[in-house]
């Protein structure tokens, strides 16, 4: 019986998850690699996040979006919906600002309220 858990995500670029989760203070490895579970099972998945004394979190591409997978019965220190909300923070954030800066935007103030809001103020020269 297999004690992986999916959770789907709007996550569909490589690179800005790679990104988030080194943001977040992850060392990311990526590749065809095997997730470790539960009695020594083990998942495919493209990228994979080590923990100490956990079993690792990993994230594979289920048709455009990447999904997270993991045996959280054995993932310590981390909950799954904290875990997801930070992830999906980190990488709105990150993908608003690639997208802006693209734009021909400059971030000029960013402020995190203690919420865990963010507000950027943002400035385009014409």
């Amino acid at each position: 019986m297999s004690h992986f858990s999916r959770i789907k995500t709007q996550l569909s670029d490589k690179d800005l998850l790679i990104q988030a989760l080194k943001a977040l203070g992850f060392t990311p490895e990526e590749g065809h690699l095997l997730l470790q579970g539960f009695g020594g099972q083990h998942t495919p998945v493209e990228i994979l996040i080590r923990l100490p004394r956990s079993f690792p979190i990993g994230f594979r591409r289920n048709g455009a979006f990447f999904e997270i997978v993991a045996d959280w019965s054995g993932v310590r220190g981390i909950q799954a919906e904290e875990f997801t909300q930070h992830l999906l923070q980190r990488y709105a954030y990150l993908a608003t600002r690639q997208k802006l800066e693209a734009q021909g935007f400059t971030l000029i103030e960013e402020q995190v309220a203690s919420t865990g809001e963010i507000r950027l103020l943002l400035r385009r020269m014409v």
